[in-house]
């Protein structure tokens, strides 16, 4: 199979079950941070740009059967922070904390004692933030803010992959493309001689190109 075939065979197929993958890689992420630190909980948040919300993507721990998909603007909390200041924070004492918002704690039905928070990068760029609730285990010699920072940058890059996987969504969907029927279409296409696939494949890109200059 030639790179073009298996480039718009990962397309399609990635975008058809990119929400179940993308949930379970995000959700292996804090559910070994919430292991390695003994945690009561772990959170991936997403830095959603457009309205300026934090929004809970992967939850393990207390919350996970309700926290994924709820929202708090991104100038609160000790996650605000984190995104503000762009470096990671433990604070072992929340009760001694002013940028602890206990009040939204209290809606998610667990207030914390400690808290570790790690921003996710994007190269420059913040795309949300890892956090670590009520964390029992101290990690040497490598050090808690070292680890944390490491598991940020895992993170960041499973959230990445899931911001480009729904982009491409996106984008396929307004274009009208059928994705089930795509994706028959180029599995169709690795039984055929080179010659006819390659023929198919470049009909494909024309009707493609076709709805992209279409007004």
């Amino acid at each position: 199979m030639s790179d073009s075939d298996r480039l718009l065979a990962a397309v399609a197929a990635a975008v058809v079950d990119s929400d179940p993958e993308d949930r379970r890689l995000l959700r292996s992420v804090v559910d070994v941070a919430r292991s390695i630190f003994g945690a009561a909980a772990s959170s991936i948040f997403l830095l959603d740009e457009v309205s300026g919300d934090l929004v809970f993507e992967a939850v393990s721990g207390a919350g996970e059967e309700f926290l994924v998909g709820r929202r708090f603007p991104a100038d609160q909390g000790i996650a605000g922070w984190v995104v503000g200041c762009r470096e990671p924070l433990i604070v072992e004492d929340l009760s001694q904390s002013a940028h602890f918002a206990r009040d939204f704690a209290r809606s998610t039905g667990y207030v914390p004692s400690s808290l570790m928070a790690a921003p996710l990068l994007d190269e420059d760029r913040v795309v949300g933030v890892l956090e670590v609730l009520d964390p029992t285990v101290r990690v040497a010699p490598l050090g808690d803010i070292d680890l944390l920072s490491l598991f940020g940058q895992q993170a960041a890059i499973a959230l990445r992959v899931v911001q480009r996987s729904r982009t491409a969504g996106v984008i396929l969907a307004q274009e009208g493309a059928d994705l089930a029927e795509l994706v028959d279409l180029v599995r169709a296409f690795g039984g055929i001689d080179s010659g006819r696939r390659e023929a198919g494949l470049g009909l494909l890109r024309s009707v493609q190109a076709l709805l992209s200059a279409a007004p």
